[in-house]
């Protein structure tokens, strides 16, 4: 299985919100860049380009996004909720009312592909 059938796998495994919200992830972040690849690692989603970039997934009362290179990053907005200790990768955890400020989100997947670029 291809990885972006086993990612279509996954998210369809999910039956409530979580499930509807990884299926958005998925779209903002190939929005943002159709030409990613998508692999799968650690039975997760995963969205590379020159390094790993984002990753999702779904748990039991959240959804997660990792940014790899998070702290790396900036986020004028205030997402990153996570991984503040963590000497490199940061977090957002979406609960069921949480509401995603999507403009936000694809402005920071371009942040972390563009610094991926520039390595």
């Amino acid at each position: 299985m291809q990885p972006s059938e086993q990612i279509t796998a996954y998210i369809e495994g999910f039956e409530d919100w979580r499930g509807e919200t990884l299926r958005r992830l998925r779209t903002l972040i190939l929005e943002v860049d159709p030409d990613l690849t998508e692999e799968w690692k650690w039975k997760s989603p995963v969205w590379s380009r020159d390094g790993m970039v984002v990753s999702i997934g779904g748990f039991k009362k959240h959804v997660s996004v990792n940014f790899f290179q998070g702290a790396s990053l900036e986020d004028p907005s205030g997402l990153f909720e996570e991984g503040q200790d963590a000497k490199a990768m940061r977090s957002i955890r979406l609960l069921p009312d949480h509401s995603l400020d999507e403009a936000a989100f694809k402005d920071l997947v371009r942040t972390a592909i563009a610094h991926n670029a520039g390595k």
